[in-house]
C-alpha cells in the first residue's frame, strides 16, 4: 500500500503517520509523497525531514475545491509518485470525481468528529458550541457526500468541565495521532 498524503496546512496528521513509519508502524504500508494545495504550508516541510518526496501542484483557482481539469492532474501526479492509496489529512478541498475514479475506494479521511455528528467544516468548533460530552474522530472512506463515505473507525474523546475550547481541541488531535496510523496499519494488513 504506497500512500499518498494530501494536506493543507501544518501537517500534523502527515507528521503522525510518517512517525508512525519511521517506528516501523504502518504494517504494510509506506508514504510515497505528500501533496499540499497551499504554497509554503509547513506539511511540505516534511517530506524532506522523513526522506520523502513533498510536492505542491497548481490547484487551480477556487480554495475549496478543484475544477476537474486539475484534479485529474493531480491523480496523475499521484499516480507518477507512486501512490496507489490515498490518505486525506487535513485537506481542506472536497475531492470529486476525477480523483475518486481514479483511487476508487482507495482514499481514506480523518475528520474531528464523530460522524455522522458535525460533519463539514470546523467539526471540533461545532461539537464545543453544541456541548456535547463526548467527541472524538473518525476515519472513514471518501465518497462524492462530504464526509458520507463508511466510517472505519473512531476514537473517543470526552470533554471534561475544565476542558476550554483549546484544551478540548488539543485531545482530539492527539486521538486523532493515534487513530489515523492505526488504520492505515490494519488497512495495509488486510490488503
Amino acid at each position: 500500500m504506497n500512500i499518498a498524503i494530501l494536506g493543507s496546512g501544518r501537517g500534523s496528521n502527515a507528521e503522525a503517520i510518517l512517525a508512525a513509519q519511521a517506528a516501523g508502524q504502518l504494517g504494510r504500508a509506506r508514504v510515497a509523497a505528500i501533496f499540499c494545495d497551499i504554497p509554503g504550508a509547513r506539511i511540505l516541510a516534511l517530506g524532506p525531514r522523513f526522506g520523502v518526496p513533498a510536492f505542491q501542484p497548481d490547484s487551480g483557482p477556487f480554495k475549496t475545491k478543484f475544477p476537474p481539469e486539475i484534479e485529474t492532474v493531480w491523480a496523475n501526479a499521484i499516480r507518477a509518485a507512486g501512490g496507489d492509496f490515498i490518505v486525506l489529512a487535513g485537506f481542506m478541498r472536497v475531492v470529486k470525481a476525477p480523483l475518486l475514479d481514479a483511487f476508487a475506494g482507495r482514499i481514506i479521511n480523518l475528520h474531528p468528529s464523530l460522524l455522522p455528528a458535525f460533519a463539514g467544516l470546523d467539526g471540533i468548533g461545532q461539537a464545543w458550541r453544541y456541548g456535547v460530552k463526548v467527541a472524538g474522530c473518525t476515519v472513514h472512506y471518501v465518497n462524492a457526500e462530504v464526509d458520507g463515505g463508511a466510517i472505519i473507525d473512531q476514537a473517543v474523546v470526552r470533554r471534561e468541565d475544565a476542558d476550554t475550547p483549546e484544551s478540548f481541541a488539543e485531545k482530539i488531535h492527539a486521538a486523532e495521532h493515534r487513530l489515523l496510523p492505526d488504520v492505515i496499519r490494519r488497512l495495509s494488513l488486510a490488503e
